[in-house]
């Protein structure tokens, strides 16, 4: 099973993490690290090296950060280039989280990335296109 960590500024990874157990349970196999404005780039780091080591993960990792560019983005991105097969994405959403947690099983780190993308794409709407798809969807019928 992939290894997920979760990681991003303030409290954004404990956060989604909290939220996600209580919806899924407890998950194996991840790892919420948060980044708040007392961390440094170097304690970051090292958090991230011992999520690593406490993976029972024989397969690859996924980190999952909050945004393109960001602290947990640079730091999981340079751990990332130099192993093969370690993905980052950037943007996570609930969404993402949830169905990616459920749907990892058996995924290489290259499908959960692509599959992940489209998750976060899916989860992000609003109550106007929502209600504009269910419209369309709906069959028009023809009076007499």
């Amino acid at each position: 099973m992939l290894g997920i960590i979760l990681c991003g500024h303030g409290g954004f990874a404990s956060g989604l993490e909290k939220a996600m157990k209580q919806i899924l349970g407890e998950q194996a196999q991840f790892i919420a690290i948060d980044f708040p404005e007392t961390s440094t780039t170097a304690l970051l780091t090292s958090q991230l090296e011992q999520a690593i080591s406490d993976l029972d993960s024989q397969e690859d990792i996924v980190f999952l950060t909050d945004l393109l560019g960001g602290t947990p983005f640079r730091v999981a991105s340079t751990m990332a280039l130099k192993k093969p097969g370690w993905e980052v994405i950037a943007g996570t959403n609930m969404q993402l989280l949830l169905e990616m947690v459920m749907e990892r099983d058996g995924l290489s780190s290259e499908a959960f990335r692509l599959q992940a993308l489209e998750c976060g794409h899916r989860g992000l709407t609003s109550l106007v296109d929502e209600l504009g798809r269910c419209r369309e969807e709906k069959p028009v019928e023809e009076g007499i």
